[in-house]
This record gives structure tokens, C-alpha cells and sequence, in this order.
């Protein structure tokens, strides 16, 4: 008998102290749960709560909708919603609603203004995780085959659990990855860290669709549940899919109330597209039982249309259905115009660091192949839904003349979705290269002859069983031989496998971005555009240290990257290197970032408001002049006279004095310029304070008289 290497000990090793902890994770799905609970928790505080209201609100549109809000708890009307003692028909009132909520909960402050958007963002990934927990591994040439018989399900036994086992663990991991991503992008965290409607309805939207998919996969199941094999790769949903098809129309009824008609016509472009791909369209509107869906949305959100219609008539329908709908459509509004390509440039930027991964993500799907597609069941339609829910969205508003930035947040969860499954099928299929070919010849002797005494136990029956085991590779590590006709349910990336050259390409191109962000970084002072606000920003970026600690994050990663690329079995880890920078990136930099920047362009404004609110007499007017900051609305929680330019506003402050002579001054928030230099002398006004570049000052309303 030939001695142990040290390799097979520690291989040895290895096999009795971690594997066995490793594979009994999936055995406990109590504990797997609570893992699983905790890593979202963990992700859900760090990205969208830690430091949440800790800085001020951001001008020109977040404030709008606070101080809307706030209007809400002052004047008891929940129906018309008011900024500044105006209308304001934007948007439907359940951002409004929210926030007010928190204002009586927690107070009228920053947390109270963004903790809708931010659990809005954590229920959507909660979701995005149960969703890939069940249906996150996945092939559209799946397909089912006939129950064996007990002879042979005996025989085959000890091999369908390991692989029931293997798959378990990966459905685990892909739902870790996929909420990770779904959290971890420079959109959803921007739009869940701001207190506007954005991240609400990309929430509502996207539980929503989730929950049609569950609810569309589950009711297969439902239907055929004695035929389904007990080794599926996962536990089926207990909720019915009737449940999941309720929530359906009670998000898309949030949907509706939190941006309008886009909130149903969104999902009903992406779930019809979907269907008809499959020829699944008549089926599925039935089982969904349409007509009810369609009485339980009208039931949710009529009665708040109905009512500010009511109270308002048509100045309603003429600014948001006619304006802030159909014109956003057909029309240039506000001057957002670009060019049909700019959301390509959106989602590459508004994705990172996944985006590189993106394409790959769908060539794997191969869409053009209906009739594979067609054939599958329902539960691997995860990743052919996720693609026609982002090319729905994309699709939309490239057609759309009016383009935002932040109208294709809704499709980032749909990406995140496409590259979890991509990074899924690239786990199984590294494994399944590694495993060596199996001999039929030997193993039909095997099976003809089997071995008529048990292997000599002692000494060189540990011996035999560790040669025999260093050859199979361990449990960890070993996948079985791909899918034959008879197998219960198929290995991945058996039919659709991802070339090697492919993916060595997309590790090259993640291996450039990540060298672009650091030289971007380090440049980023001198890209950064003037800002009349912070005219410093760049010079005090640059002493900050903050532009060279991202550089060098992006470096390292990068380097990583380049590491794992040189090793052909390490390839799977590469979506760590763009996690772990990701992290460090955003809570070593760009929140650091967020205080300084705050400090520069918020921080003022708000100093100088409660100034403001301080030294203000009964009935005094306040003007801004030179800037349009909402947030002096906010934090005074006073009506505000906004003008761009000094001549437009002297009129308005003559009139004020004519008619209103007591209080006897006016108070201007602006910055230093014309108004004080041409038409009043150092007499006829007080300067009560000044932060930033901006200054507080209290006029006279008879030197007003006098210009």
C-alpha cells in the first residue's frame, strides 16, 4: 500500500471538520432562514438606514415632497396636495401619505422624509431573495420525465439526494448574490436614500411582477403535485398561487397611487409580452382571474381620483394626466432631452459594478429559441421573465421623449436577477468541468460484478477509502455528470453553456472597468462641473483624501480581479472582488463624500432657516433671491417668495409694502449682488447672518418705496 500525501490529509482534514458543517446548512432550513434573514438585515442597515437622516434634504426636488407632506399634517387635507401654498399635482399621494405617517411617528426631520423610500428599497430586496430562493436555478431546457420506478429510484438514490443537496446550496447562494445586487448599485441606492416617489414605485412595480411570477410558477405545481419529483431542487412555496396573484393586484394598486397609470401599464406591457412569447396569454389571464384583479385595482384607487378630481376638476387632469403623463410621453418637458441612446449609458453606469456582466447575462437566456422555451416548465422561466421585464422598461422610455435618469430604476432588480442566475450556472458549470468523466465500461462491471465481501476494515481500509476518496474529489467540490434523458431535473448549464472565451472576455472587460473608476476617481476633481452652490467642491474634494481612497479601492479590486483571471478554477469568485470594492467604496468613500458635500451645499441653507425662523416677526415676509431652494420652505416651515433674478422680485416686495405696511421690513435670502449694491444704501438694512455663500438680511419696507 502506498503512504498518504500531504495533500490527501488536508484534504482528509478538510472532508471531516468542513465539509460536513458546510453540507448540513441546507439540511436546516430554520437555520438557513435565520442566516438568510440577518445577511438581508445586515445589507438592508448598512446600504439604505446607516446614517439615513443624518444629512439634510437635497434641493431642487426632495423637498418638495416634504414639505407636501408636511402641508398634509398641518392642514388635515389628505386628498389635494400643496408646496408653498400651491397645488402640487406631480404625483399621486401615497409618497405623501407615507411620509406623513412618519412625521407623526417620529417627528417632522430627514429620517420621517426618506424611511419610505428606504424600506421600500429593503422590501424589494427581501422579495428579490425569496423569489431566487425558490426559482433561482433554473433552464429553459429543463424539462420533466416520467416517475421511475421504486427498483430504480432505490438505485439512484444516494445520487438524486446529492444533487438535491448541491442545488440547495445553490439556491441559497444565488438569492444572497441576487438581493446583493439588487441592493448594491449606485441607482437603487441614490433613489433609496432620497425622499421621492422613484424608489416607491420601482418597489411596488417589482414585488409586484415578482409576485405574478410566483404566483404564475406555483399554480404549474399546484396542478401536478403527485407527478413532481421528491428530489426537485427545492422546496416549493407553501402560498398559493391564487395568494400570490392577489398581491399582484394589491401592489399594482400601490403601483398606480404611487406614480399613476405607468404602475399598471408598465407590468401589463412586460406580462403580456411575456405570455404571448409563450403562447401561455388566454391560459394565464384565467387562472389569474382578471376581472377580479382588474375590480380590486379600481376598488384601491378610484376612490382618491374620484376625490381630488372632485376637488379640484380640471386643473387635476389637465397638469397630470395631460402634463406629467401623456406630454412626458410625446414631449420635451423642463428640457430633459437626450439622446436614443442615453439609457444605454443610464443602466452601464447606473449598474455598476455589475453591468459588465449584463450582456452575457442575456445572450445565456437565448431568447430566440421560443420553442425550448415553449417546452420548459414554468419554474425556469425566472430569467426569460426578468429579460422581457427589462426590455419592457427599456424599451418604454427610449420611446419616451421626456428622459430622467431615474425612470429605468424599475428594471434594475430584472438585471440583478439575470446576472444572479448567470453567476449561478457559472458555480455549477465550474463545478461540473472539474469532475472527472466517468468510465461506463468499469461502471457497468461494477454494477454486473458487485464486490462479494465488504472492503478489510482497519488500517488499510482507511487507507483504501482515502485513496478512493482523493480520487472522487470531495463532497464539496464534486457535481455529478450532466443530465441524460433519465434524470429528474437537469444541471443548469448543461444545454446552454457559457464559452470559456466568452467569459474570459467579460472577466477582461470587469477587469477594465474597474481600472476606469480608479483613474476616474483620481481625476474626479477636475471632471467634477462648476457648481454656483459649492464653488469650492473640487479644490476641498481633492484635500479631502477621498478621491485617492476610492482609487485606490478600484485598484485593488482590479488587481484581484486580474488574479482570479489567471486562475481558470478561481473564475467563479470574480463577483466577489466586485462586492467586497463595492462595500468599501460606499462606506469609506462615498459616504464620507455625502457628509462633505452636505456640509457645503445644504448646510448653509439650513443654518440661515432657522435663523430665519428665530428672528422673524409676525406676518414678515421672506424672499429668495438668486436661488430656488425648497428646503428654506421646509426648515422654516413658512411660505417663501422665490425669484431668479432682483428685478423680478422688486415689484412684488414694492407691492408687499404698499399694501402690507406692518411688519414694517422684509427678509431676503440671497446671495450677495446686485440688489444690495445698486438700490439700497448700508442704512436701510441689516445684515443678520451669513453661511456659505448665502446672507440673511432684513430691508426696510420704506426704503423699498424709495427705489
Amino acid at each position: 500500500m502506498q503512504p498518504i500525501s500531504g495533500v490527501s490529509k488536508m484534504k482528509l482534514r478538510r472532508n471531516k471538520l468542513i465539509t460536513p458543517w458546510w453540507l448540513s446548512l441546507e439540511k436546516q432550513p430554520t437555520l438557513m432562514w435565520s442566516l438568510s434573514l440577518l445577511w438581508l438585515l445586515l445589507i438592508g442597515w448598512l446600504i439604505f438606514l446607516w446614517n439615513l437622516g443624518s444629512t439634510g434634504l437635497i434641493d431642487e426636488t426632495e423637498p418638495l415632497f416634504a414639505e407636501a407632506a408636511r402641508q398634509m399634517t398641518v392642514t388635515g387635507d389628505w386628498i389635494t396636495p400643496y408646496f408653498n401654498g400651491e397645488t402640487r399635482f406631480d404625483k399621486p399621494p401615497l409618497i405623501y401619505w407615507l411620509m406623513a405617517i412618519g412625521y407623526k411617528l417620529i417627528g417632522v426631520n430627514e429620517w420621517a422624509v426618506r424611511l419610505p423610500s428606504a424600506l421600500a428599497a429593503i422590501a424589494l430586496m427581501i422579495f428579490g431573495f425569496y423569489t431566487l430562493r425558490y426559482y433561482g436555478v433554473s433552464s429553459p431546457a429543463a424539462r420533466q420525465t416520467r416517475r421511475r420506478g421504486d427498483a430504480e429510484t432505490r438505485r439512484r438514490g444516494d445520487t438524486e439526494t446529492r444533487r438535491r443537496e448541491i442545488l440547495q446550496r445553490q439556491l441559497w447562494l444565488t438569492a444572497g448574490m441576487g438581493s446583493a445586487m439588487i441592493a448594491l448599485n449606485p441607482q437603487t441606492i441614490i433613489w433609496a436614500r432620497i425622499g421621492v416617489s422613484d424608489m416607491l414605485l420601482s418597489s411596488c412595480m417589482g414585488t409586484a411582477l415578482l409576485a405574478f411570477f410566483l404566483g404564475y410558477a406555483q399554480k404549474e405545481q399546484q396542478t401536478t403535485p403527485k407527478t413532481h419529483p421528491p428530489t426537485s431542487p427545492s422546496p416549493h412555496p407553501p402560498i398559493p398561487s391564487s395568494n400570490w396573484y392577489l398581491a399582484f393586484y394589491f401592489l399594482i394598486a400601490l403601483a398606480i397611487l404611487a406614480k399613476g397609470p405607468v404602475g399598471i401599464v408598465l407590468p401589463g406591457i412586460i406580462i403580456g409580452s411575456f405570455l404571448l412569447y409563450l403562447g401561455k396569454l388566454r391560459e394565464v389571464l384565467r387562472e389569474m382571474q382578471i376581472v377580479r384583479g382588474i375590480l380590486i385595482i379600481f376598488a384601491l384607487t378610484l376612490p382618491w381620483y374620484g376625490l381630488v378630481i372632485a376637488a379640484n376638476g380640471k386643473a387635476y387632469i389637465d397638469s397630470f394626466f395631460g402634463y406629467h403623463n401623456i406630454q412626458r410621453f410625446t414631449e420635451v418637458v423642463n428640457g430633459h432631452s437626450a439622446p436614443w441612446y442615453f439609457y444605454f449609458l443610464v443602466v452601464f453606469v447606473g449598474f455598476i459594478p455589475w453591468s459588465v456582466y449584463l450582456p452575457i447575462a442575456i445572450a445565456r437566456l437565448r431568447f430566440w429559441q421560443r420553442q425550448r422555451w415553449q417546452s420548459s416548465p414554468r419554474s425556469t422561466h425566472l430569467g426569460l421573465f426578468a429579460l422581457f421585464w427589462f426590455a419592457g422598461i427599456f424599451g418604454f422610455f427610449t420611446i419616451a421623449v421626456t428622459k430622467l435618469p431615474s425612470y429605468v430604476l424599475p428594471l434594475i432588480p430584472a438585471a440583478a436577477i439575470m446576472v444572479a442566475l448567470l453567476w449561478s450556472d457559472i458555480f455549477l458549470g465550474r463545478r461540473q468541468e472539474a469532475e472527472p468523466t466517468p468510465n461506463p465500461s468499469k461502471e457497468g462491471n461494477r454494477r454486473q460484478n458487485p464486490p462479494l465481501t465488504p472492503p478489510r476494515r482497519g488500517t488499510g481500509g482507511r487507507r483504501q477509502r482515502a485513496r478512493r476518496q482523493e480520487a472522487e474529489g470531495s463532497p464539496e467540490e464534486k457535481i455529478l455528470p450532466p443530465e441524460d434523458e433519465s434524470s429528474q431535473f437537469p444541471i443548469p448549464n448543461s444545454q446552454f453553456p457559457i464559452p470559456n472565451s466568452q467569459f474570459i472576455l467579460t472577466g477582461i472587460f470587469n477587469f477594465l472597468l474597474l481600472l476606469t473608476l480608479a483613474g476616474a476617481m483620481l481625476y474626479s476633481p477636475e471632471l467634477i462641473g462648476y457648481d454656483p452652490a459649492a464653488p469650492n467642491l473640487p479644490e476641498i474634494l481633492q484635500q479631502s483624501g477621498l478621491t485617492l481612497q476610492g482609487s485606490l479601492i478600484w485598484w485593488l479590486a482590479a488587481v484581484v480581479t486580474a488574479l482570479l483571471l489567471l486562475k481558470r478554477h478561481r473564475w467563479r469568485w470574480l463577483w466577489t472582488t466586485n462586492f467586497v470594492g463595492f462595500v468599501a467604496f460606499f462606506i469609506l468613500v462615498l459616504t464620507p463624500a455625502s457628509f462633505l458635500l452636505d456640509e457645503m451645499r445644504q448646510q448653509p441653507l439650513r443654518e440661515l432657516s432657522q435663523l430665519a425662523i428665530e428672528i422673524q416677526q409676525p406676518g414678515e415676509e421672506l424672499f429668495m433671491i438668486g436661488f430656488s431652494k425648497p428646503s428654506v420652505t421646509f426648515y422654516t416651515q413658512r411660505p417663501v417668495n422665490y425669484f431668479r433674478f432682483d428685478e423680478m422680485a422688486i415689484p412684488t416686495m414694492q407691492q408687499i409694502a404698499k399694501t402690507q405696511p406692518n411688519p414694517p421690513s422684509i427678509l431676503i435670502l440671497n446671495r450677495p449682488g446686485k440688489l444690495i449694491e445698486n438700490h439700497l444704501q448700508t442704512d436701510e438694512y441689516d445684515k443678520l447672518g451669513s453661511a456659505g455663500i448665502y446672507q440673511l438680511l432684513r430691508i426696510d419696507k420704506q426704503a423699498l418705496l424709495r427705489w
